[in-house]
C-alpha cells in the first residue's frame, strides 16, 4: 500500500503542494484562540514553544501536577531511574539545561541549588501565564498551548513530505476526479480518454494506429463523507513516546479529514473510557482532547468498540474505527471473546474497523487479524513509530 499514487497522465502542480505547506500555520492559528502565546509560537519564540513542549511531555508521562521538589530529589538520587519515570526531556525543559550537562553535574550541591532556582522560576512563569494553577495542575490554557505546539510541529512535519493525499468514495461520478482506467464506451467524454493507456494497449496488440477498441478512459469517482473515530490505547505501556506519536498521528488525521469535509471523533481508552468525542468538524476541540490524553492501567478493547457504536450517527454514512494499541486486551473474564463479540456488533452496525498494532506480540497479531477480518478493515504492524502518522493517513485514504 502506497500513499499518493498518481493515476496515468495526472499532472501534479508542485506549487500547490508548497503553498499548502506554507498556509498551514495561518490556517491553524485562526482555529486556536488569538492570544499572545499563540502569536509567540508563530513567531518561533523558543521559550513559549518549550513551555508547550513541557506541558505536552508532562501529559505524555501521565503527570497531572508538577512536584518540583520531589522531581529534583528523584533525579539527584537516581538520575537514570528518574528519567524512566518522568521521561527523557522533562527536566531539561524545566531547567533549560541539556540532558548530558544535567547528568554530569546533578550531584554537585552548588549546581543543585541553581537547578532548583531555575525550576522554581519556570513553575512561577507557568503560573503567571495561567498555564498551571496554584497547585501546579495543568489548566485548560496550558492544554491549548500544548495542543497548538503539537499541531504546528506535526503538520509542518508531514506537509513537506507530501503526506496529504486524496481519498475517494466507491461511487462513480462523471464529474468526479480521475482514478482507474476502463475500456472506452459510448457516452464517455473525449477529454477523459487515457491517451498513454490507450497507446500501450494499441502497441501490445500490434496496431499501427490506435483503434476504437484500444481506447481507454478514466473512471470518475466522487468523494463521499466518512465518519471516522480515532481510538488511542492509553494503557500504562503506552506512556511516553508511544502515546506522543499516537497524538501526532491523530492531529494529522483530524486536520486532513476535516479539510476533506469528513468528521472525526475520538476515544481515549484504558481500563475504561477516559475521553470520547462524537465525530465532529471541530479541529481545535479534537486537538485539545488528543493532547491531554494520559496513560494508565490496563486495556479494554471490547468496551471501546461498544462505546464507538454509540458515537457514530445512525444515518447512512461510511463509519470507520481506527484502533491503536500495543497489547492484547487485559480486562474482563474472557477479554478476547468479549472483544470479538463487540466487533461483530459493530459490523452489524455497518462500522468497519482497522487495527494499528505498535510492536504487538504474535498473540496480539492473531487477535488483530480476527478483528479486521470481522470488521472488514486493515491490520498494520508498526515497527517504527516515526511511520505512524503515514500509516494512519493511509488507512484513512483506504476507507471506501
Amino acid at each position: 500500500m502506497v500513499l499518493g499514487n498518481f493515476p496515468d497522465e495526472q499532472n501534479v502542480d508542485v506549487s500547490s503542494i508548497s503553498n499548502e505547506a506554507f498556509s498551514l500555520e495561518g490556517n491553524l492559528a485562526k482555529q486556536f484562540k488569538e492570544d499572545k502565546l499563540m502569536h509567540s509560537v508563530l513567531e518561533n519564540d523558543k521559550e513559549t514553544i518549550d513551555d508547550g513542549k513541557l506541558l505536552r511531555e508532562a501529559l505524555n508521562q501521565s503527570i497531572g501536577a508538577f512536584s518540583p521538589d520531589l522531581m529534583l530529589e528523584s533525579f539527584v538520587n537516581n538520575y537514570n531511574l528518574a528519567k524512566n519515570l518522568y521521561g527523557d526531556t522533562i527536566l531539561s525543559l524545566l531547567s533549560g539545561y541539556d540532558d548530558s550537562y544535567l547528568k554530569k553535574n546533578i550531584h554537585i550541591p552548588e549546581f543543585q541549588k541553581e537547578l532548583k532556582k531555575r525550576i522554581d522560576k519556570k513553575i512561577s512563569d507557568l503560573k503567571r501565564e495561567k498555564l498551571i494553577d496554584r497547585d501546579n495542575f495543568i489548566l485548560d490554557k496550558g492544554v491549548e498551548l500544548a495542543a497548538f505546539v503539537l499541531s504546528m510541529e506535526e503538520l509542518n512535519n508531514i506537509a513537506p513530505k507530501g503526506m496529504f493525499g486524496e481519498k475517494f468514495h466507491k461511487k462513480i461520478n462523471v464529474y468526479g476526479s480521475k482514478q482507474d482506467v476502463k475500456n472506452f464506451k459510448r457516452g464517455d467524454r473525449y477529454r477523459d480518454i487515457a491517451i498513454k493507456s490507450s497507446a500501450r494497449t494499441s502497441i501490445r496488440r500490434g496496431h499501427s494506429e490506435i483503434a476504437v477498441d484500444d481506447l481507454k478512459s478514466f473512471e470518475k469517482q466522487s468523494k463521499g463523507q466518512v465518519n471516522i473515530i480515532y481510538a488511542i490505547d492509553a494503557s500504562g505501556s503506552m506512556k511516553g513516546e508511544k502515546i506522543d506519536m499516537c497524538k501526532k498521528a491523530g492531529v494529522a488525521l483530524a486536520f486532513k479529514a476535516i479539510e476533506e469535509k469528513d468528521k472525526v471523533g475520538l476515544i481515549v481508552f484504558g481500563a475504561d473510557i477516559k475521553e470520547s468525542l462524537r465525530p465532529t468538524y471541530d479541529f481545535v476541540g479534537l486537538a485539545k482532547a488528543i493532547t491531554k490524553a494520559k496513560a494508565s492501567k490496563e486495556t479494554d478493547l471490547a468496551l471501546t468498540i461498544e462505546h464507538s457504536i454509540t458515537l457514530f450517527p445512525s444515518f447512512n454514512v461510511s463509519k470507520h474505527l481506527i484502533l491503536l494499541t500495543d497489547a492484547l486486551p487485559t480486562k474482563g473474564g474472557d477479554p478476547e471473546k468479549e472483544t470479538l463479540k463487540a466487533v461483530e456488533l459493530a459490523a452489524a452496525n455497518d462500522i468497519t474497523i482497522s487495527v494499528i498494532g505498535i510492536n504487538i506480540d504474535k498473540n496480539g497479531e492473531k487477535l488483530a487479524k480476527k478483528i479486521v477480518e470481522i470488521g472488514r478493515g486493515k491490520f498494520y504492524v508498526v515497527k517504527n513509530l516515526q511511520e505512524l502518522d503515514r500509516i494512519v493517513l493511509e488507512d484513512y485514504y483506504n476507507v471506501m
